[in-house]
C-alpha cells in the first residue's frame, strides 16, 4: 500500500510484505489482557485505498451496507476466539505469500492460491463473515511496518479490545502490540467509508 498525500488524494495501493506464517502460536487467555488492548480511536474522515474500491466493484456483497441491530464490539466468547484463530491459521496457510509485478494493476482477490497482505487480509474478513460475524467489527485497516512499507491487516473489535489478524505474525495480537504505524481504516458502520487513525497512546 502506498502512503497517502497530506491532501488524501487516492494512491494506488502498492507491493505489501508478505510472509510464509510461522507455525501457529495462538492468543490465549484473554484474562489479564485488557490493560494492554487499547481501543483504536478514529481521527479523520479518508479517501479508501483505490485497490479497495476495485475490490468493492468486483465483490459488491463484501461492501454492502447491513442494517446495524446492535453496535459496538462483539463479546469474545471461547466459540468466537476459536473462530479467530481457526481462520487466521487457515488463511495463512492456505495462501502462499507472493509479491505483485505490477502495482497499478493490483487486485485484491478472495482465497487466492498466491497473494500478498491485501489477499490475507480480505479473505480473513470473509470467512468471518461467513461465520456469522456482524460486518462493523470487521474493519480492514492500513499500516506502515518498521521497514517503512505499507501492509493490510483484519482488525476484529471485541469486548476485550481490538485483535489483529496478521499475515506476518501467526498469533492474535491486541492492536497495542503491534510493531506498526497505523494510517487508515474502516468505520464500523459502513463497509466502504474509511478513517484515519489518532496517535496510539500506550
Amino acid at each position: 500500500m502506498r502512503r497517502i498525500s497530506a491532501s488524501l488524494a487516492v494512491a494506488i495501493a502498492s507491493w505489501c510484505l508478505a510472509a510464509a506464517p510461522a507455525a501457529a502460536g495462538l492468543l490465549g487467555s484473554t484474562i489479564g489482557l485488557r490493560p494492554l488492548i487499547q481501543r483504536i480511536k478514529f481521527d479523520a474522515p479518508a479517501l479508501p485505498p483505490m485497490a479497495f474500491n476495485r475490490f468493492c466493484h468486483r465483490y459488491e456483497a463484501e461492501c454492502r451496507s447491513r442494517p446495524l441491530f446492535r453496535g459496538g464490539p462483539v463479546q469474545l466468547t471461547p466459540e468466537r476466539l476459536k473462530d479467530l484463530k481457526q481462520v487466521n491459521e487457515a488463511v495463512n496457510r492456505d495462501i502462499v505469500a507472493a509479491r505483485l509485478d505490477n502495482e497499478a494493476e493490483e487486485a485484491w482477490v478472495l482465497n487466492p492460491a498466491r497473494g500478498d497482505c491485501n489477499d490475507y487480509a480480505v479473505t480473513k474478513r470473509h470467512e468471518l463473515l461467513k461465520r456469522g460475524w456482524p460486518a462493523r467489527v470487521l474493519l480492514l485497516s492500513e499500516v506502515v511496518v518498521p521497514s517503512g512499507e505499507h501492509h493490510l491487516v483484519l482488525v476484529v473489535r471485541t469486548n476485550e479490545g481490538d485483535v489483529v489478524l496478521d499475515n506476518l505474525n501467526a498469533q492474535l495480537r491486541p492492536w497495542s502490540r503491534a510493531p506498526y504505524r497505523w494510517v487508515r481504516m474502516q468505520l464500523p458502520n459502513s463497509s466502504k467509508l474509511w478513517t484515519t487513525i489518532a496517535d496510539r497512546r500506550v
